[in-house]
């Protein structure tokens, strides 16, 4: 076994300039960005960290874990320190601790919960861009909190996924499914009234929550109804996505609640 220590992180970060989790090539990513600030704290000293799942360009994160591997033993409050002050300002590590060397972060039992902030109407101050998305249209909020409702439970998510494997697993369990005016993210140039599409479940599928937030739009623009949500959720259903996907800026990663 490579490394002799396992270290637990849990951070928050502003994912808008970011080309999601996952490194790529040719692209600014937050993984990179974890691991360029840690080589300033390790000064040289070998080190491997993964994340608890990957993100969307531009999803932001109240709470993320990523799993750090070192032969290094850390002092936690000094190591905290020094990462934050290595960290850009659009990035915060909140907490570390060491975990079993077998511990594994993706593996792990977790229930997470997605937040989508939205606003309708006029086109919002510039400054809301990387917490909001704004909809020109009028939209009938009452009839897409109806709309959520009927996310909630056992249903069969094909059309809400893109680019599925052949092991994807397209029956899945929300938890709580619900839209609410937003009381969480609050600012002097945010609209004076704005929404929450809340989402809470053990696994989501690629872009699930985005197709299922760009459905709700059209609930609320009168272009579809309550009927095509729960016969677009049945098991017998033509198993094509839907092509319509909400921005990714207005998503957050609010919680992850890990089952050690």
């Amino acid at each position: 076994m490579k490394y002799s220590n396992s270290y637990l992180i849990k951070i928050q970060f502003l994912g808008f300039r970011f080309s999601g989790w996952q490194k790529q090539t040719n692209a600014k990513t937050l993984h990179d960005m974890v691991d360029k600030s840690l080589s300033f704290v390790f000064k040289g000293g070998d080190y491997k960290t993964i994340g608890v799942g990957r993100t969307d360009a531009k999803v932001s994160a109240n709470i993320y874990f990523l799993q750090m591997f070192t032969d290094v033993l850390v002092d936690e409050i000094p190591f905290l320190e020094s990462l934050n002050s290595n960290f850009p300002p659009d990035f915060k590590a909140l907490l570390v601790e060491k975990v079993d060397r077998s511990f594994n972060v993706i593996n792990v039992s977790k229930v997470k919960e997605y937040h989508y902030y939205f606003s309708f109407g006029e086109k919002n101050h510039p400054f809301s861009a990387p917490f909001l998305v704004n909809i020109n249209n009028e939209l009938d909020v009452l009839l897409m909190m109806k709309a959520a409702k009927l996310f909630e439970g056992e249903h069969y998510f094909h059309k809400y996924c893109t680019k599925p494997s052949e092991n994807t697993i397209f029956k899945r369990t929300i938890d709580s499914c619900e839209i609410v005016e937003n009381d969480i993210l609050t600012a002097s140039f945010f609209p004076e009234q704005s929404y929450i599409l809340k989402v809470k479940g053990k696994g989501f599928l690629r872009y699930q929550i985005r197709l299922m937030m760009a459905t709700l739009f059209e609930v609320g623009k009168g272009n579809l109804d309550l009927q095509f949500i729960e016969d677009s959720l049945k098991v017998d259903n033509d198993r094509k996505f839907l092509r319509n996907i909400a921005p990714a800026s207005g998503l957050q990663l609010y919680n992850i609640e890990l089952v050690l």
